[in-house]
């Protein structure tokens, strides 16, 4: 029986997901694994079964986070500028047709 190593369980191809490191065989990043465990507080188990993951899948893609911390937190950051960016130049259609009512 074959050992599985971290190389088995993430994968950084160009192209896909942004060339972004991975859960293997899926879109699913190190990033955002690490986004639900960091930020919103969910546990291994809870991302494994909530996203149809391994658990070895999920603690592979923490230890790999927390070998790269600082460049994933710097592409998390970067990604959350765009997106602010994005929102301030891109009026919200909601808001304009809610703003544009006569109350």
């Amino acid at each position: 029986m074959a050992v599985q190593t971290l190389d088995d369980h993430i994968e950084v191809t160009p192209g896909v997901a942004g060339g972004k490191p991975r859960i293997a065989g899926r879109r699913i990043t190190v990033q955002h694994i690490a986004i639900w465990h960091e930020r919103l507080g969910m546990g291994a188990d809870e991302i494994a079964t909530e996203h149809d993951l391994q658990l070895s899948d999920v603690y592979a893609a923490l230890a790999y986070y927390y070998d790269h911390r600082e460049d994933i937190d710097a592409s998390i950051r970067e990604g959350e500028a765009l997106a602010e960016a994005m929102r301030k130049e891109t009026p919200s259609k909601l808001r304009t047709r809610l703003h544009g009512r006569d109350d």
